[in-house]
């Protein structure tokens, strides 16, 4: 697989997320929130928190940062990388492209930050 069809452009409201459930190439689904900052800009991270396994995509959206509503750790949606504790780890981030009005993500390709790395 490569990119997958994760939601409508029109489906997220700048500093909002939604939850995608999205097949990997060997065949297993997995959540993906779906994130548009405060700017406009989509990003695509792993759905659970890495303190508490919470939905991310139930959390507040703030310009480039989702927190988790369970424990308040912050995680940057561009990097993966918590800013606020608990939270230590990062979460997976994954491309992600415009085409039209659909938000596409490719989450075989994940991109690792630095720290898990």
């Amino acid at each position: 697989m490569s990119e997958q069809f994760a939601c409508l452009v029109s489906d997220l409201e700048p500093n909002s997320a939604m939850l995608a459930e999205l097949t990997l190439e060997n065949g297993s689904d997995i959540p993906v929130a779906i994130v548009r900052s405060g700017d406009g800009d989509f990003y695509a991270i792993d759905d659970l928190c890495t303190h508490g396994e919470v939905s991310l995509s139930e959390g507040e959206v703030e310009g480039c940062h989702v927190e988790c509503w369970a424990h308040g750790s912050r995680f940057d949606v561009r990097t993966g990388v918590p800013d606020e504790f608990p939270a230590m780890v990062p979460v997976a981030t994954y491309p992600t492209r415009i085409d039209g009005e659909r938000v596409l993500v490719d989450i075989d390709t994940p991109h690792l930050s630095k720290e898990n790395a």
